[in-house]
Parts: structure tokens; sequence; C-alpha cells
């Protein structure tokens, strides 16, 4: 499929959202990826995100690191800024390019390999200093490239497509996530764009380190009956914790939802998540009981999903450094050398 190119032609009809684009204009190349794999899924769900948010596609930086779920920032916003790093390496180079242009929206896209395994040091760095990004692991619990051996978010007990049992404790990236100190926690299901859309969103206008663990069931390698990241599967234990709307300056967009409590969470930039809590006695503000919600259903069989943490005022890497507001590569001599008074002083704070 890597010889068929989309049609830059749009058919001039197509609605446009308050900057100008149409949905078209956020989309990337063909997928190469298996028909029916989930990773797709998320790719539309980030299409329809950014799109909905009017977010002019030049001001976002999509980074990944290897994997199949790494090849899709291929298939998603062609006009933004992109970076393919090394396994597991995709947190630091965000980090660093987030240092140096704090004008940019930054999006990682990682899989269960990726963060688990070998990034899983630099997937818990970028936690627990808040750096500002969304950060998506596309989760099916397999190594699709290497033709489906367990990963290490493989469930206990776990079967794989051909028969062998994971005997292996699996890594929680989202209790890892609220236990390090992420400002926004939320699991989704790439067969739920409903629910996964407004995640995304949310993320995207999120003031700190938000990060979305989303089952992406392998149609290859782990859509059979014994995987728990299956699409039976997690249609069958799904158990939401909340649905969501986000709430623009300008118009609301909404979701529908089962009656329940609602309770509205006001962003930095003045947009709002309104959260349908499906648990009357669930509170998204408190970081101890979302841990212990997650962990009691997680016990009897169940994926929660929703939005499981919010921190309603996120401090990020660059409050915590005092970071300059402006691109580096815009600052002239006289900002970047303050001369021999100013090296002085620095100096003698250091003593």
């Amino acid at each position: 499929m890597t010889w068929i190119a989309k049609p830059e032609l749009h058919h001039p009809a197509l609605k446009k959202n308050r900057v100008g684009y149409t949905r078209r204009d956020y989309e990337g190349k063909v997928s190469t990826l298996c028909a029916g794999c989930g990773h797709d899924s998320i790719s539309a769900a980030i299409i329809q995100a950014c799109w909905e948010l009017d977010i002019e596609p030049h001001r976002v930086a999509k980074l990944s690191g290897i994997g199949c779920s790494s090849k899709t920032p291929d298939y998603f916003l062609g006009a933004s800024h992109g970076f393919n790093t090394v396994h597991g390496r995709m947190p630091s180079v965000l980090t660093g390019a987030s240092l140096a242009n704090r004008e940019l929206l930054y999006l990682g896209v990682s899989g269960d390999g990726d963060s688990a395994s070998i990034g899983l040091g630099q997937f818990a760095h970028a936690m627990r200093r808040g750096v500002r990004m969304a950060y998506i692991v596309e989760n099916n619990g397999v190594y699709g490239l290497t033709k489906g051996q367990f990963s290490a978010t493989a469930d206990q007990g776990s079967r794989s497509k051909k028969g062998a049992i994971n005997r292996d404790s699996p890594v929680d990236l989202v209790g890892m996530a609220l236990q390090l100190g992420a400002t926004y926690v939320a699991r989704g299901f790439s067969g739920d764009k409903e629910q996964l859309v407004p995640l995304i969103k949310g993320a995207l206008e999120h003031g700190g380190a938000a990060f979305v663990d989303v089952i992406s069931p392998c149609v290859a390698f782990n859509n059979h009956a014994g995987s728990t990241k299956s699409y039976d599967y997690v249609r069958e234990h799904n158990e939401a914790v909340s649905r969501i709307d986000f709430i623009t300056p300008r118009d609301e967009i909404r979701a529908t939802a089962e009656p329940g409590r609602v309770v509205e969470v006001p962003l930095h930039d003045g947009t709002l998540l309104r959260l349908r809590s499906l648990h009357p006695d669930y509170d998204p503000t408190d970081r101890r009981a979302a841990l212990h919600h997650m962990q009691e259903h997680e016990a009897k069989g169940e994926v929660v999903t929703g939005l499981l943490f919010v921190d309603p005022q996120p401090v990020d890497l660059h409050s915590s450094l005092g970071t300059c507001a402006r691109p580096l590569n815009t600052l002239d001599a006289p900002q970047l050398c303050p001369g021999p008074q100013a090296l002085g002083e620095l100096n003698a704070r250091l003593r």
C-alpha cells in the first residue's frame, strides 16, 4: 500500500473548522497496518480531536519510537512537525524539543513494547517531571512487528494465539502514571471512538503531563479467545468510570452519557472538562481513590476506562525550571550572553 498516494484535491463542499481546515487536512499517508488494526482507529480519533479543537496542523509536533504504534504518526497530521526516534527514547527527545520551543503542542505516540519495556525509564521520568505533552500508548499486549510475543503489558494468565500462557505479572502503565505524578490520566478503547475522542482532546489541551493508555487489539496476533486485549474481551469487561464532554469557550461539544453526577473541571486555557461519573462516589480529582478504584475493578477482571484522574491546576516542567517563554532559536546574542555582571551574579548564587 505504500505506493498508493492520497489525492491532494478535496471536495469543495467539505466542512471546515474555525481555522479554515477540513478534516482531510489532518490526515496523513495511507496506513500500511493490518486491516482492522486498532491503531488506525486511534489515528482517526486523533484526526477528529485536532480538527474539532481547531488546532493548526503546523502547531503540532508528533514524536514516536519504534513499533507498529510508532508508525502511526505517518498516518495523521501530515502537515505537522514529526520525529521518529529510536526504540524507547521518544520521551527524552520530546522533552528536549519542548524545552527548546514551548509554543508547539507536543504529541507523543508509543506502544506497550516501546514504553513498558526498553522505554520504561524514559516514560517514568517524563511523567514525574511533568513534561507538558499528550502521551498516548497504543496498547495491544504483543510485539506485532516480531510476530506476536507477549509484551510487558500482557495480563498474567492471558493466552497467546498459539496457546502459550503468560506467566509474568503485567506492567501497569496507568497505575505508574498515577503514582509518578501525571496530572491527566485516562484509559480508552480503540473500539469506542465516542469515548476516545474527548479523552484525547482533554489530553491535548491539558497544561501538564497527560497520559492516555488505549487498549488497541492486534487483529493479527492478539484478537482471539483467551486474550485480554481483544475486541470481544474489552467490550464484555469494560467498566467505564466516566464519560466526558470537552467544552470550548465558544461551543459545547456534546457526547451521550449515562445519567450520573456531573463534575466540571476548568482547564488552564479556559476550556472545560465536564465529567459524567457513572459511579456516584467516584472523584476524578482524588489520585489515591482513582488508583484504588482501578485496582479494585481490575481484580474482578474488568477493564476500567474513562478519565481516571485530572489535576485542575497542573505544574509542568517549564514552570518548575522557569524556562524562557520564547523559542530558543529566536533569541539573539544579547539575550543568550547577558554579560559578565549577570554571569557573576549567577556564580555568586551557586557558591
